[in-house]
């Protein structure tokens, strides 16, 4: 027989399961000018830092997205009859490879690119979680925040040791600064998804600042929210994912 006590550990650990790992950060007021060269915020970049530093000389301008001055938050909520048992969680991307490249000919023709590691996933911050209401504020232990790393990442979920990447690729942009619409190719355990996604982009074209939104369900790349005891305590499948990409 299961007591409260043990549906309160179970809780804890599960609600991010099928969280993904990450996408896209809003917009934060920064400097952002085009880099002289391209270089790779990381090793996980340099195959984006390379195909950048081709369109620079190209011509027109590279913005290098720097995570210190740039947010990456994934939200994931609780579920099932007794959702009030587990925890919503907030995931952010402390470290990503981020690019968007402005041609001369404007930003109709613009590209960009984000990717991070699943592995690399920050998870219940509680800076982040403090100022979003009582569903988020309270501050989990350490043992439910492992918990919850090991069913996102686990064989059930997002099965990060075969696909440890997060990617968003832009195919086309619409609108008017400030106000765009991407469609953008995510890539997420090992499928990809198109989908539109409305940004804010500001300071082109001497810098760069871009804020933006999108849900995700986790079903879509054949995952599988996260459940115990037949459902009773499970994972939504809607993620949100909101970002702020700020340029150095």
């Amino acid at each position: 027989m299961i007591g409260n006590s043990a549906l309160r550990r179970m809780g804890i650990a599960l609600v991010t399961a099928g969280a993904l790992g990450v996408l896209v950060s809003c917009t934060l007021p920064g400097q952002m000018s085009a880099a002289p060269a391209v270089q790779a915020p990381n090793p996980a970049g340099e195959k984006l830092a390379r195909t950048y530093d081709e369109l620079r000389q190209s011509g027109g301008k590279v913005f290098v997205l720097e995570p210190s001055q740039s947010a990456v938050r994934i939200y994931v909520f609780r579920a099932g009859p007794a959702a009030k048992l587990g925890h919503n969680h907030v995931l952010s991307a402390p470290r990503f490879a981020g690019y968007f490249y402005l041609p001369q000919a404007g930003a109709s023709n613009a590209k960009f690119d984000l990717e991070f590691r699943l592995d690399q996933l920050e998870i219940d911050n509680p800076a982040y979680r403090l100022h979003l209401g009582n569903g988020f504020s309270s501050e989990l232990p350490q043992e439910a925040i492992d918990g919850t790393r090991d069913h996102m990442l686990g064989e059930d979920n997002l099965e990060a040791d075969k696909f440890p990447f997060v990617r968003i690729h832009s195919v086309q942009i619409s609108g008017e600064s400030p106000k765009y619409a991407a469609k953008v190719a995510v890539d997420l355990h090992g499928q990809t998804r198109e989908m539109w996604v409305p940004l804010d982009v500001q300071g082109l074209p001497d810098k760069l600042s871009v804020t933006g939104s999108f849900v995700l369900r986790q079903t879509d790349f054949g995952a599988k929210p996260y459940y115990v005891l037949g459902g009773l305590i499970a994972v939504q499948d809607e993620v949100i994912v909101e970002f702020n990409l700020v340029s150095r």
